[in-house]
């Protein structure tokens, strides 16, 4: 089954990035016995998403209405439930429910760091089912690494000692921003698995834009 999910999610470019099992959990629909995470497949996506109508009508919230949709008919043809990191309060638990995959950690700056994607990984929903489906797990990306992530903030915003918000906004808003801003995260990009990831600099720079707004 999970090849034909993958299938599935590959149509519209988004890849299963992790997955856990589990029985009639508190908090996840009744009967789910799989949960598995979907996020961006490169290379592709990014122009994918551009050409969808919810980019073309011009409203609010593309990538988010674009992910109900899409995530939400493929939990209708799995007969599954689709559940999204975005909505408003009470927030399903994606950074928890990421690190139960074996395919996501916690990376040394504290941010998620994923086996194909690096600190570049994002999800766009999940897919709560009520079959068991296995995922294989990975070794973690950052076990033998050199780390360079650690040293890589230009605002020495981002490090072990986690994240100071405030202090990467008004770098963001500074003349020596502009780096970030259009390429996305120096920190995301240091890492030598991000490097590696097919993801566009347009891409990484309009989630910086929202962030930074």
């Amino acid at each position: 089954m999970l090849a034909e999910i993958e299938a599935m999610a590959a149509r519209h470019f988004l890849a299963v990035l992790g997955g856990f099992t589990c029985d009639d959990e508190a908090g996840l629909p009744a009967g789910t016995r799989s949960v598995l995470l979907l996020g961006p497949l490169e290379p592709g996506y990014w122009p994918h998403i551009k050409a969808e109508p919810e980019w073309l009508d011009a409203k609010s919230d593309p990538i988010d209405r674009w992910s109900r949709r899409v995530i939400g008919s493929m939990a209708c043809d799995l007969a599954a439930k689709a559940l999204f990191p975005f909505g408003g309060a009470p927030y399903h638990p994606f950074y928890q429910w990421a690190l139960r995959t074996g395919r996501v950690w916690d990376s040394p700056v504290r941010l998620l760091v994923q086996a194909e994607q690096g600190l570049l990984v994002s999800f766009r929903g999940a897919l709560a089912l009520k079959e068991r489906v296995e995922v294989a797990r990975a070794v973690s990306p950052c076990e033998g690494c050199a780390r360079p992530c650690l040293d890589a903030c230009p605002a020495g915003a981002l490090g072990a000692a986690g994240y100071d918000v405030p202090a990467c906004h008004a770098y963001l808003s500074g003349a020596s921003g502009g780096d970030c801003m259009n390429f996305g995260c120096a920190v995301r990009r240091a890492c030598p698995v991000s490097q590696g990831y097919a993801r566009l600099a347009e891409h990484s720079a309009y989630h910086m834009g929202t962030f930074h707004t």
